[in-house]
């Protein structure tokens, strides 16, 4: 009669010890040897992360435009204190929404100083200022058109004012 001998179970800190993490972590690229790769990679992304924090912060107080090189003029630096961000209210906060279009903060409106609203918010008033722009490209072409044509009679040799 053969007799088989049976392994022992382990349990506890025997399982513990008997487990070889390093073999698993290498085949997953996690190993000593990659330390170094991993290592550079962690600081590439420090620097990256840095780099673009430090672009979003200038960005914020920044004299110059955002991509364009371009100093700002003098007197926009020095008026940029008296306008302030407008905060938008979250769509589906009800109350909010209400608030901010009842402060003429929708469509047709513009920020003054000091985030006071200049608001255009019946469409009389937006009909005058089209009726009146209309009004004047029509002077516009009406008095190029006269010029024209005195320039070509004085030209024929007419004598007109």
């Amino acid at each position: 009669m053969i007799r088989k001998r049976y392994q022992e179970a382990k349990t506890g800190f025997q399982l513990l010890k008997s487990i070889n993490a390093d073999k698993y972590l290498r085949k997953i690229g996690l190993g000593k040897e990659d330390y170094y790769f991993w290592k550079q990679i962690g600081k590439a992304l420090l620097c990256t992360y840095t780099l673009f924090g430090v672009a979003w912060l200038y960005n914020e107080t920044s004299p110059l435009g955002w991509w364009t090189l371009k100093p700002r003029p003098k007197e926009e630096r020095e008026l940029a204190h008296l306008y302030e961000r407008r905060e938008f209210p979250y769509p589906g906060d009800a109350e909010a929404m209400e608030e901010f279009v009842a402060k003429g903060g929708m469509i047709g409106t513009t920020i003054g100083p000091k985030g006071t609203f200049e608001t255009d918010k019946d469409a009389v008033n937006y009909q005058e200022m089209q009726n009146k722009k209309f009004e004047q490209e029509a002077l516009k072409l009406w008095l190029r058109m006269r010029n024209e044509v005195i320039q070509e009679l004085q030209e024929k040799g007419y004598d007109v004012e």
